[in-house]
């Protein structure tokens, strides 16, 4: 079951930082090849972007961070990059988690995990064991993961748990649903990044970003920095979050 109410459903505390950052780290190929070297050597600074952004969000105090390393599209991307892109996943998790552990940061990863490699499933459920009971803020990787990957897994599961639904499919709630998405145990995203300039959300998390604010940077992903999510922070704070209200009812309900 989540543990978090939809904001389809109710209207969520307004808190002036982002309890949950979701963010798509676009640009690194375009980094490289600005600076005439292989795309694989922006994947590779790529890395230390995700470790700046990790340690800037657990100082500003946003509870989960949600990144999406790699989509069940990029697959289609040429056989040498994924290669790369595999490997690099096992360096991170081989180099990053004492430092995970050590800041009190919990790493889950979401997706289809059946179709990567055997030493590259066992380091990620070594990771997740080893940080289970850390609570300062859970790291979420997304994997070979697609929105709509998502809501077919979870309308399975559903199905699964509840057979009679077939035939009475009007019992299926919303609530029901979505505690099957490989992300209930987090709140939806209140704010979602997009770096490389691209101004699309790529099925990524379709189901949670209903009502989350959008801020879309042209910054490459291995340039962005502890400044560069300030302003997105910052924009954030300066958006009025209505949830189907009007702003009469927001800045009622702001001044009780």
């Amino acid at each position: 079951m989540s543990l978090f109410p939809s904001t389809t459903v109710s209207v969520p505390e307004y808190r002036g930082i982002p309890r949950h950052i979701a963010i798509i780290m676009d640009g690194n190929g375009r980094w490289a090849t600005s600076r005439h070297l292989p795309r694989v050597a922006g994947h590779a600074k790529g890395v230390e972007a995700v470790r700046a952004t990790v340690e800037a969000c657990a100082r500003r105090g946003v509870e989960f961070l949600t990144l999406f390393a790699f989509s069940s599209e990029n697959w289609r991307r040429p056989a040498d990059e994924v290669s790369v892109l595999m490997r690099l996943f096992i360096t991170a998790l081989e180099r990053e988690v004492s430092q995970l552990q050590a800041n009190g940061i919990r790493l889950r990863v979401v997706g289809e995990l059946s179709a990567f490699e055997p030493r590259l499933r066992e380091l990620i459920t070594q990771a997740e064991r080893r940080t289970v009971a850390n609570t300062r803020m859970t790291l979420t990787v997304a994997a070979n993961y697609g929105g709509r990957w998502d809501l077919l897994q979870a309308m399975r599961a559903a199905l699964r748990e509840h057979p009679e639904m077939a035939q009475q499919p009007e019992q299926l709630t919303e609530a029901m649903l979505a505690s099957h998405l490989a992300m209930a145990y987090a709140p939806e995203p209140d704010l979602f990044i997009r770096t490389g300039g691209e101004q699309r959300i790529s099925n990524f998390l379709l189901w949670q970003l209903a009502y989350t604010e959008l801020y879309f940077t042209d910054a490459w992903w291995p340039d962005f920095d502890a400044a560069a999510l300030d302003r997105a922070i910052e924009s954030f704070q300066q958006r009025e979050r209505r949830f189907g209200r009007t702003s009469a009812q927001v800045a009622a309900t702001a001044a009780t």
